[in-house]
């Protein structure tokens, strides 16, 4: 527990203890690695093992040109929202400790209520779907083994049910750390996790490529009359473009992230070099897994060539990745669950105060850890939130078709929008400068990719509807 102070309670530092920061909380640790290792936790999905399909839908022109620019506006957007962190001075304002803390310190207003449905509506979608995600993978390995053992032309059907509960349990379990601060080892874990199933895929498709298979590829693309019809080209298209501006996108938690970070040197000068580094090691491996991938599948390049089974060989090395997957998608699921955690906690503690089953805590002294504090609320609160997610994933293994959607609805006013917005309020831009009319530009184009990226979302899940049958076995 902390008493929350303004930094001007203290004069000139005076009066604060050595173990609190300027703001009366817990002295924070987080530094550019740390801070690095949770963006690059947050970034790097297995939606990088999707690229090559991506790519395969642009073709060897706008794929590569599509994923820099992503890869550039995420970058710069992030820079402005680092900035925001504190107010009204980037240095020595207040902190900000959520998103919506920055928007109601820049904008305020029907803003605010805005940010907050985007940004917790996006992190309950994404925890579902690595939900989703993550159970495919663990049901990817035992379907190796199958394939290994039995032959390719056996099906080897295996329901992902199971494994969505043993993911559960787990996140059960790693719910109680208490807050983001207590996590950059878990980041740091999913990281190392993967850059490996990254490299797997990576010299999996280099050995494809050098092993002469002849795989079918074009400057524009899957080929209409050939590959697909015109309306799915276009579609595909729009789906593509989404895909990969949404796969750079962590603006959901960058603010909490910097909240992590030490305040010298000042957390926007951190902030700025740790996504300098997240950015840049994901768009090499965005680029390298995208082209690659696509050089070695052509325009039949699988959604995800580990779990999809675009290599069945070696076995035991396709296992390994499966399993690193699964091992980051762990992680990842609380780097995305711990701000809307921390949301739900701190609104009920604010409401009711005085309640002794949301404040009080009791001391636990575990073995080889030290002394744990459990909440009761907490406890109860974080086991109900995995156990409903684990239920939706399960009614609606078709979910990740609807987070393209959600991602659609959250990545123009997170990623662009927002940050954008609130540069200009701190700086007092002056209204059709230069600057503002192309900053004006950059969110209007973005708004546009994510209204054709939403229709085509839209579409995938119609067409996942019409197919889905309630009681089948997943493969």
């Amino acid at each position: 527990m902390f008493i929350e102070k303004n930094p001007g309670d203290y004069e000139n530092g005076g009066g604060i203890p050595e173990n609190l920061d300027d703001d009366g909380r817990v002295k924070r640790t987080g530094t550019w690695v740390t801070a690095s290792a949770h963006i690059i936790t947050a970034v790097i999905g297995s939606g990088v093992l999707s690229l090559a399909w991506a790519v395969a839908q642009l073709g060897w022109v706008a794929g590569p040109i599509v994923l820099m620019a992503f890869s550039f506006i995420t970058y710069f957007t992030s820079t402005l929202l680092a900035d925001s962190y504190r107010a009204p001075d980037p240095v020595l304002g207040r902190r900000n400790y959520t998103y919506m803390d920055a928007v109601r310190a820049y904008l305020g207003g029907r803003k605010v209520q805005l940010c907050g449905l985007a940004q917790y509506g996006n992190l309950i979608g994404i925890t579902i779907g690595y939900t989703i995600t993550a159970s495919t993978s663990m049901v990817a390995v035992r379907r190796s083994n199958c394939f290994h053992k039995h032959g390719h032309h056996v099906k080897c059907r295996t329901s992902n049910y199971p494994f969505m509960i043993i993911f559960g349990c787990i996140q059960i379990f790693l719910s109680q750390i208490p807050n983001f601060h207590k996590l950059s080892w878990l980041s740091i874990l999913a990281a190392i996790m993967s850059f490996a199933y990254s490299s797997i895929g990576l010299g999996l498709s280099i050995a494809r490529v050098a092993g002469g298979e002849h795989a079918r590829t074009s400057l524009t693309g899957v080929t209409v009359g050939v590959d697909v019809s015109g309306s799915e080209k276009v579609w595909r298209t729009f789906q593509a473009i989404g895909d990969i501006a949404f796969a750079y996108a962590f603006s959901t938690v960058l603010i909490e992230i910097q909240d992590t970070v030490k305040s010298s040197p000042p957390e926007n000068k951190t902030m700025k070099r740790a996504t300098s580094v997240g950015v840049s090691t994901t768009t090499i491996f965005y680029v390298l897994c995208g082209l690659v991938g696509y050089a070695a599948f052509g325009n039949d390049a699988p959604g995800n060539f580990l779990t999809g089974f675009g290599f069945y060989e070696p076995f035991w090395l396709i296992d390994f990745a499966n399993v690193c997957i699964a091992i980051h998608l762990i992680g990842a699921y609380q780097v995305f669950a711990q701000p809307l955690f921390g949301f739900v906690e701190g609104w009920c503690s604010k409401r009711w105060s005085d309640n002794m089953f949301i404040t009080s805590e009791h001391a636990v002294n575990v073995p080889f850890y030290g002394v744990y504090y459990i909440n009761i609320f907490r406890l109860v609160w974080r086991t109900m939130y995995v156990i409903l997610t684990a239920l939706v994933a399960m009614i609606f293994p078709f979910f990740n078709e609807f987070l393209g959607l959600i991602g659609a609805g959250s990545f123009w006013p997170l990623t662009v929008y927002f940050p954008i917005e609130m540069h200009i309020a701190q700086t007092n831009m002056t209204k059709y400068s230069f600057k503002w009319i192309w900053l004006k530009i950059l969110s209007w184009v973005c708004l546009i990719v994510s209204l054709i990226a939403a229709a085509g979302s839209v579409q995938g899940l119609i067409r996942s509807l019409e197919a889905y049958e309630p009681f089948q076995i997943h493969e």
